[in-house]
């Protein structure tokens, strides 16, 4: 039976789906409020249950004159505003056991990125918080090794998991989705994200930095919602094209409205 995570007054696994959005990186204060803002319109016009995501570090850039953010001390007060005036649950990444028990007493979800979900005392730190820790699989990871991702966080007692497929290593500097994944990790019982945003990323692809292709977005978000995942996961910003990190692979949020109610008569019709 699918268990369902509840963060705030919004239950992640149950219907609709819940929209998990917001610009890469924290690009200052007043741009990451606006977003938030516009992001929380779109999804209440649309009753969209809504997580604002952003990271205050993004600390696996590809090279090292790469924006990361402003750090985990002015970011978590710019997400605390956003979550205080906006009155919307916030999702963070963390990297360290130590960052797990700063921003747990900020943020309503902590997130283990990708190319950290075996680090298994990361996973513990999470855990332990209390907090809901969403688990994105690793590019390099089968659907089923999630399994012992999710036990990790299981042992100390938390089981407020949710598990976030965002694409698969597929030669260099590419990623492909298969769409078995999002099957397999359901059978674990706990809600599954599709990440519709790095599914298309080119890791590295621009050389000094990571490239992406935005036109399939749109296709793979749809046939995410087809498969049954309990939500979805976009970067999104007011002009990708000078988003300061993942812009390649972000939506803007002029497209967002008609992309959510596409998929949202695509629930319907399930």
């Amino acid at each position: 039976m699918q268990k369902q995570v509840k963060i705030g007054t919004i239950s992640v696994g149950a219907r609709p789906f819940v929209f998990i959005g917001g610009p890469c990186v924290i690009e200052g204060r007043d741009i990451t409020l606006r977003i938030a803002e516009r992001l929380r319109v779109i999804t209440s016009d649309r009753a969209i249950p809504f997580i604002f995501k952003s990271s205050y570090d993004k600390a696996n850039r590809t090279s090292i004159s790469s924006f990361r953010g402003p750090g985990i001390e002015k970011g978590l007060k710019i997400l605390a505003e956003v979550r205080e005036k906006l009155d919307v649950p916030v999702l963070t990444d963390v990297h360290s056991t130590e960052e797990a028990a700063i921003a747990a007493t900020v943020v309503d979800v902590l997130q283990v990125p990708a190319l950290l979900s075996r680090q298994t005392d990361l996973l513990v730190a999470c855990g332990k918080t209390g907090k809901p820790v969403n688990i994105k699989k690793g590019q390099f990871l089968a659907p089923h090794d999630m399994k012992h991702a999710i036990e990790k966080v299981e042992s100390t007692g938390n089981s407020r998991i949710m598990v976030t497929e965002r694409g698969t290593y597929f030669g260099y500097n590419n990623l492909v989705n298969d769409f078995r994944a999002l099957s397999i990790m359901k059978e674990f019982g706990y809600p599954v994200i599709f990440d519709a945003t790095h599914s298309v990323q080119k890791p590295g692809g621009l050389f000094a930095r990571s490239g992406g292709e935005r036109e399939f977005v749109f296709p793979l978000a749809r046939a995410s919602v087809a498969v049954g995942v309990d939500g979805i996961f976009m970067e999104v910003h007011f002009d990708p094209l000078k988003a300061l990190c993942d812009g390649p692979n972000s939506v803007s949020l002029d497209d967002l409205p008609h992309i959510l109610e596409t998929l949202k008569r695509i629930e319907a019709a399930l």
